[in-house]
């Protein structure tokens, strides 16, 4: 690998932020990539090529691709050759993503996103790899945490970096301090070729429609963005309902009040 930069050092802050606030890399690491070709995967693939030059700890990377096969011509060659300017491995395999979607019900989306993680963590798991980085950034956090909060009242999202135990696999997200904006514009600058999103879905999910509500609730209140991002934080001033009880709890608590007896 070139010596080089690749790329100016003030593009990579937020990601050294990142990856020493949430300590996402350890020396001896072995990373897998999820590079979809998109300008999100390649922006972090860029990234973590030049953090790994000047790092004081010594780690692995390689890249991986899940074919969904949604078109017929896959980048194959773009993907190994956009990898081998940072002296990086390629790795890729097909899953028919609209065939288990059809045997399986659910949305097209969920069951996408399901046999793309599944798949490339077996993949790092079998290849010996003990970490896989996600390109996900800030909105796609936002925008998790709001989705989760309209459709099913839970105040969760994605961590910066997720143990699996059954696979013994850590999924680390370097690019959470980054907004979507940002990321644009820099590959635009690095002069990198994002591949176009081949899914029939690309731009019609409920995904979407968090990304199109914000701008709008924005307009009447400007802080919202950062209100959210700040929501998904642990906090010590959070005052939330206790946990819900199973309805076997509720009903032995029903029992010990009432055994206390008549008022005398």
């Amino acid at each position: 690998m070139s010596n080089k930069a690749f790329m100016p050092a003030d593009y990579l802050t937020k990601l050294w932020r990142a990856v020493i606030e949430f300590d996402m890399i350890q020396d001896g690491d072995k990373i897998l990539i999820g590079l979809s070709g998109g300008k999100d995967s390649m922006f972090l693939t860029a990234a973590l090529a030049e953090v790994k030059k000047y790092a004081p700890i010594d780690f692995e990377l390689a890249c991986y691709t899940v074919d969904g096969m949604f078109s017929p011509d896959f980048p194959e060659q773009e993907l190994k050759d956009f990898c081998a300017q940072f002296d990086i491995k390629h790795y890729s395999e097909k899953v028919n993503v609209l065939e288990a979607w059809q045997n399986k019900g659910n949305t097209p989306c969920f069951t996408c996103a399901y046999f793309r993680r599944a798949a490339t963590n077996r993949q790092a798991v079998e290849m010996g790899f003990n970490k896989v980085a996600w390109a996900h950034h800030n909105d796609d956090a936002v925008e998790t945490f709001m989705l989760n909060l309209f459709a099913t009242g839970q105040l969760k999202t994605f961590l910066p970096v997720t143990y699996l135990s059954r696979r013994d696999l850590n999924l680390i997200r370097p690019l959470l301090y980054y907004r979507e904006s940002e990321i644009i514009e820099m590959v635009s600058e690095l002069g990198l070729a994002p591949l176009k999103n081949p899914c029939p879905y690309d731009g019609n999910t409920k995904r979407q429609s968090m990304k199109e509500l914000i701008p709008q609730l924005e307009a009447e209140f400007p802080d919202i963005y950062n209100h959210f991002a700040a929501g998904m934080r642990n906090s010590p001033i959070t005052e939330l309902w206790p946990q819900t009880l199973s309805q076997k709890e509720n009903v032995q608590k029903f029992r010990d009040f009432w055994k206390k007896g008549p008022k005398e």
